[in-house]
């Protein structure tokens, strides 16, 4: 199994967080077995254009609360570090508090 689990919403509370205050967050590496989707669908065209991180962050958005660490944005790159057989992501990781 790719992740952790596959999820289809975000069960935490909203972290109102902007693009500007992610890129303030240092990305780390997670691994992808430790993930859980906040999306059950992807298209396509987001995971095999060459430029998909063009107009956003290079870096996966992950939200850790109560212990679990959920991918809210980037599902395209860790589909592709998978496929690419890396069992690493490197995201930002925001630690909400319980």
């Amino acid at each position: 199994m790719i992740f952790q689990a596959v999820g289809d919403h975000r069960p935490y509370p909203d972290h109102e967080y902007t693009q500007r205050q992610w890129g303030d967050v240092a990305p780390s590496q997670v691994r992808l077995d430790q993930l859980v989707t906040t999306k059950r669908m992807l298209d396509l065209d987001a995971l095999l254009a060459e430029d998909s991180t063009f107009y956003g962050d290079l870096f996966a958005h992950v939200v850790e609360w109560r212990g679990t660490l959920y991918l809210e944005d980037g599902l395209h790159r860790a589909l592709r570090a998978a496929l690419q057989q890396r069992h690493v992501l490197h995201a930002r990781v925001l630690t909400l508090p319980d």
